[in-house]
């Protein structure tokens, strides 16, 4: 029984957790550009060079 009073909590916690980034993630747009990141996965082009 005393299980539950540890693993109960932590349940909860590591859902609002995950709740929490959910919604971080929405409101930070990460979901706003789906199609792009498949099409890039997709590209044989090699990445450009970085500046120096």
């Amino acid at each position: 029984m005393t299980a539950l009073a540890w693993l109960i909590p932590a349940a909860l916690i590591l859902g609002a957790l995950g709740l929490a980034g959910f919604l971080w993630a929405l409101r930070t747009d990460q979901f706003e550009d789906l199609e792009g990141a498949s099409w890039r996965a997709l590209d044989d082009e090699p990445p450009a060079p970085p500046p120096r």
